[in-house]
């Protein structure tokens, strides 16, 4: 059982990318979550940040993982890019959610929220990835999403290299297409 886990693991950043369940111009599902950020517990509600401009959220499997680590620093090197567009980042998993208080201090760099993923979250968004030997984890997918609520990119790919480039030339799409 232990190596079929670790095989597991070993393949997951080796997955062909995956199809996104909300093509652009789906409504993405508010939700209100228990997070945390720069070590100190918060809740995180879609909504509220949308009031702000776009919202990068982006799935993870879980904290404290090869790929999951890389990913948020590299979306805490990129966030004053993501704020300079004027977008909101926002990480989720449903993996080892009683790490994420410390995860946010050291692999976001305090620098933006992640939060717990619920069940009915992760159906919303379609993110679910089944654990070998059963339990849940999120897939790794990025959304971007318009304060409207609407999908404007989504992109799945359990390796992590594109996912904060491509999101955040999709903010800038966006932006660029209100001025």
């Amino acid at each position: 059982m232990r190596k079929r886990l670790l095989l597991a693991a070993l393949l997951l950043p080796l997955g062909a990318p995956l199809d996104a369940a909300l093509a652009p111009g789906a409504r993405a599902p508010d939700f209100t979550a228990n997070g945390a950020a720069a070590g100190k517990p918060i809740s995180v509600h879609l909504a509220a940040a949308l009031k702000k401009g776009p919202v990068v959220l982006y799935f993870f499997p879980a904290a404290y993982t090869g790929g999951c680590n890389a990913e948020a620093n590299a979306f805490a090197e990129a966030l004053p890019d993501f704020t300079k567009a004027g977008a909101t980042v926002i990480g989720m998993t449903a993996g080892n959610v009683d790490q994420l208080q410390k995860f946010s201090a050291e692999h976001c760099a305090g620098k933006f929220a992640v939060a717990a993923a619920s069940p009915q979250v992760i159906r919303g968004y379609d993110v679910l990835l089944q654990k070998p030997g059963g339990g849940m984890m999120t897939t790794r997918t990025s959304y971007v999403i318009a304060p409207n609520g609407r999908i404007l990119y989504a992109h799945s790919d359990m390796n992590p290299a594109g996912h904060v480039r491509l999101t955040l030339d999709a903010v800038r799409k966006y932006r660029q297409s209100r001025r």
